[in-house]
């Protein structure tokens, strides 16, 4: 009996999410003619929609790993707000270096932007979204603009940016904190750690930081950072980020969430009476109000 009640349970939970999830209305679409397999992007779109504001969203994973398929309830409730939702792939370390999965993401961006408006959306209200690693290229993407000028995308046409969880926007600060942990409790020092990840030079640990970039006059879109507070690294990013951000007159709101986790803290995005949910809408209901088409 308690076998069957388990099956039961476990069936129900799964119909719930699936009730909760939208399946794409186009998927695997190429952003670079003939390019490599994961260089495809997936649409999310209402049955009318028709110069929406779009989320261009970058998943997670370390750099390494991860799909645009996770991307939990954020397609069905933004649809349902009247945007339109893209979520894309990139090639993954280490088959290539990290200035190379940075650029692919910006070459999504760029069709984005070039053919969005056939799937019902906007190319000039972007916002730019991403969890874990994909917050560190969402933010990137947002202050260095030579990515995106080499796709022939302007800063003008993002409207808002909201990295979720990311603990890479001062790459040398993470460094030097992950690092002096594990030689202060002489733990064992990475192999495939975030020096690693970003190059071996610190020159490019530098350039590879949105800090790095962060100026009034490049037109810099908003800024939403979520983050998890107990885990300290991501919470002294998110606040360093925010000040970064702020000194240059750029709006920006670094917003904790208790309670949570790394992967809850994305996951439950969507969900009803969640704080971090409330604070997203919060950020984008009034930057698509002001640009109306």
């Amino acid at each position: 009996m308690k076998v069957i009640f388990a099956i039961i349970t476990a069936a129900t939970v799964v119909s719930q999410v699936s009730a909760q999830t939208i399946a794409p209305t186009k998927s695997n679409i190429p952003y670079v003619e003939n390019g490599h397999e994961r260089q495809v992007l997936d649409i999310y779109a209402g049955s009318e929609a028709k110069d929406l504001p779009v989320m261009f969203w970058i998943h997670g994973g370390g750099w390494h790993m991860g799909d645009k398929s996770n991307v939990g309830l954020k397609p069905k409730v933004l649809v349902e707000r009247g945007f339109v939702f893209v979520s894309t792939n990139y090639r993954l370390l280490p088959e290539v270096e990290m200035g190379v999965l940075i650029a692919d993401v910006a070459k999504a961006l760029g069709w984005v932007h070039r053919n969005i408006s056939k799937h019902g959306g906007d190319p000039k209200r972007l916002f730019v979204g991403g969890h874990s690693a994909g917050a560190q290229l969402a933010a990137i993407l947002c202050t260095d603009d030579r990515y995106l000028k080499k796709e022939g995308v302007s800063f003008d046409v993002l409207k808002g940016c909201v990295p979720v969880d990311g603990d890479t926007y001062d790459i040398p600060k993470i460094i030097s904190t992950a690092e002096h942990r594990q030689m202060l409790y002489g733990w064992k020092m990475f192999t495939f750690g975030h020096r690693q990840k970003f190059g071996n030079d610190p020159v490019k640990h530098v350039e590879f930081s949105a800090v790095t970039h962060v100026a009034g006059d490049k037109g810099i879109p908003p800024f939403l950072l979520l983050y998890f507070p107990e885990n300290p690294d991501a919470a002294a990013q998110a606040k360093i980020f925010e000040a970064t951000l702020k000194s240059a007159e750029i709006p920006a709101r670094a917003f904790g969430k208790r309670d949570s986790n790394h992967r809850a803290l994305n996951n439950d995005l969507g969900k009803p009476e969640d704080p971090a949910t409330e604070a997203l809408y919060q950020f984008l209901d009034p930057l698509v109000a002001s640009q109306q088409p």
